[in-house]
C-alpha cells in the first residue's frame, strides 16, 4: 500500500483504503479498481490523494498511530460539534473532553509513538481534520516532554479547539483561493480573540485552554499575533500547539496551494527553532514525526528509485528503502531493501512522484 496524488493515480489500480466523507458517505470502498469516473467523483468532493495497492507497494503496511476508523469517527464527532447551531454561543465541554480522552488513550497504547497521520482528507473538510490532527500532534509532543494527566488533557482540549474562533470568520475569506487583501488578513487574525472569547464565555474551560486559542499564532521573536508576545511570555501549551498547527497546515492541500512534503516542512521548521518556535519543544516534536513516512517514493543518490518501507526513529533521514527501479530506469523483477542507516554511501536526494 502507498499514498499517491489523485492526479497521478493510474486507472485500473486498486484502492487500498475506503474513501468516505465525515458524514459517513462512502465515496469508494476498498478494493475498487479506479476508473476515470471515480477520479472525477473524488475530485468533485475535494479529495486530492488516495491509498493504492500496486506491484511496487505489495506487502507494505503503513503504520497507524491511531486506527483509521477511530480517527474518522473522532473527526465526524468534531464536525458535528463545530456545525452545531449552538456552538457559536457555547462549546460542549463534556463532548470535547470525551474526544480528548479517546485520543490520549489510543496514543498511549503504542510502544513507539510516531505520528504518521495518513488519513485521506477532503479540502472541504479541512477545518475538522486539521483540529483533530493538531490535537494528536500536540498530544504526542506533550507526551514526549513528559506531560501527564490534567496537563495533557488541558493541552489536548486547547489544541482541539485552537481554531474555534474561525467559526466567526466569513467562510469566503477562509476559503479564498487567491492572496488575501490586507483587510481580509486582519479579519482572519481576529479568530484568536474570537476563540478566546467564545471559550471563556462558555464558562467550562480553563484559563489555559482559552489561552491556547488566543496565543497559538504567537512567535518567540515577537513577530506573531495578536499580542506580539515573546519567549516565555507565551505559555508552554500554546508553544506546542503553534508547532503542531504549522506542521499540519503545511503538509495539507488547501484551496490556494498544494501541500509540502513532511521532510521539507520539518527542515523549514527546524530552521526557525529559537526564532519562531521553542527549540526544545521542536526537538521533542521532531523525534515523533516521520521525515519520510512509509510508502513515500524516493530517489537515491545512486539513481535508483524505491519506496520507504520502514521508518528509523533514530536516524529520521535514513529510512529503509525498497528499491524497485534500477539506476537505468528499469523495473526490478524482485525488489531489494537498503537500510540507509547501515549503507552510509546511500542517501535520499529527491521525492519520486509516481
Amino acid at each position: 500500500m502507498r499514498r499517491v496524488r489523485l492526479e497521478k493515480a493510474q486507472t485500473g489500480v486498486v484502492v487500498a483504503r475506503a474513501i468516505h466523507t465525515l458524514d459517513g458517505v462512502i465515496l469508494l470502498p476498498a478494493g475498487t479498481r479506479l476508473t476515470q469516473e471515480h477520479k472525477e467523483k473524488l475530485r468533485n468532493h475535494g479529495i486530492t490523494e488516495i491509498f493504492i495497492d500496486d506491484p511496487y507497494s505489495e506487502g507494505l503496511s503503513i503504520p497507524e498511530l491511531i486506527k483509521e476508523e477511530v480517527i474518522t469517527d473522532v473527526k465526524a464527532q468534531v464536525k458535528q460539534l463545530m456545525t452545531s447551531p449552538s456552538v457559536k454561543v457555547s462549546v460542549d465541554e463534556k463532548k470535547v473532553g470525551q474526544i480528548v480522552e479517546t485520543l490520549i488513550s489510543k496514543i498511549l497504547e503504542n510502544d513507539n509513538i510516531v505520528a504518521t497521520l495518513g488519513d485521506v482528507r477532503s479540502i472541504d473538510e479541512y477545518t475538522f481534520s486539521h483540529s483533530v490532527n493538531v490535537c494528536v500532534i500536540s498530544l504526542v509532543t506533550g507526551i514526549g516532554i513528559g506531560l501527564k494527566d490534567d496537563d495533557l488533557r488541558e493541552l489536548g482540549t486547547g489544541a482541539l479547539l485552537h481554531d474555534i474562533g474561525k467559526l466567526m470568520v466569513d467562510e469566503a475569506i477562509l476559503n479564498k483561493p487567491t492572496t488575501l487583501l490586507s483587510t481580509e488578513y486582519e479579519e482572519v487574525k481576529k479568530h484568536t480573540r474570537y476563540g478566546y472569547d467564545l471559550l471563556r464565555d462558555s464558562g467550562n474551560f480553563s484559563k489555559m485552554v482559552c489561552e491556547i486559542a488566543l496565543s497559538h499564532h504567537e512567535r518567540l521573536d515577537g513577530s506573531g499575533y495578536p499580542q506580539k508576545l515573546r519567549s516565555s511570555d507565551i505559555q508552554l501549551p500554546a508553544r506546542i500547539v503553534a508547532i503542531a498547527d504549522v506542521y499540519d497546515a503545511l503538509t495539507t492541500d488547501r484551496v490556494y496551494r498544494k501541500k509540502m512534503m513532511p521532510h521539507d516542512v520539518l527542515d523549514y521548521m527546524l530552521s526557525l527553532g529559537g526564532k519562531h518556535f521553542d527549540k526544545n519543544l521542536l526537538d521533542a516534536f521532531v523525534r515523533h514525526i516521520a521525515y519520510y513516512p512509509v510508502g513515500t517514493a524516493v530517489i537515491l543518490n545512486s539513481g535508483e528509485k524505491g519506496l520507504v518501507s520502514e521508518y528509523n526513529p533514530y536516524f529520521p533521514n535514513r529510512p529503509v528503502v525498497r528499491v524497485v527501479i534500477d539506476e537505468n530506469g528499469h523495473s526490478l523483477k524482485s525488489y531489494r531493501e537498503v537500510d540507509l542507516s547501515q549503507k552510509l554511501e546511500y542517501r535520499v536526494v529527491a521525492i519520486w512522484d509516481i
